[in-house]
């Protein structure tokens, strides 16, 4: 849906020390499929798409700014953590089996939503990915 002006989201850029290694995380365990791969002399840029969700995958030479941690990094300028919902937390942990690190939790938000419950795992080149199942807008006329 388009926004002011037709604004609408486009997507995400990552910069990855293995590109392959990163996609292979995406597709795997967010449902991301390869949409395009754009090559120029200089470049391999890999762009994949879950719905209107896009990431772009740039190679990276330098290493790491920071090792983020937790639920993400408290830096202005910096992304704190890309998020995704399942339907069932448990049974996308269960799946995973280990196969990725847990920064933070999972921890329950019932206080705020009942059934809203997070955990934070990193990705291979260490940014946040939270997963979250339970958590809903608030009603307009609460924020009005």
């Amino acid at each position: 849906m388009a926004g002011a002006n037709g604004v609408r989201w486009a997507h995400v850029g990552l910069n990855c020390q293995d590109q392959q290694r990163t996609e292979e995380f995406y597709t795997r365990w967010f449902g991301f499929r390869r949409a395009r791969v754009v090559e120029t002399p200089d470049v391999r840029v890999v762009f994949l798409r879950n719905d209107a969700a896009c990431l772009e995958l740039f190679p990276a030479q330098a290493e790491p700014a920071a090792r983020a941690g937790g639920d993400g990094p408290p830096n202005p300028g910096s992304v704190r953590h890309l998020a995704f919902q399942v339907d069932d937390l448990d049974a996308f942990l269960s799946a995973a089996d280990g196969s990725f690190d847990v920064s933070l939790g999972p921890l329950g938000f019932d206080e705020h939503i009942p059934g809203w419950r997070t955990v934070w795992v990193t990705d291979p080149d260490g940014v946040v990915v939270e997963v979250s199942q339970g958590y809903v807008d608030q009603d307009p006329a609460e924020l009005a």
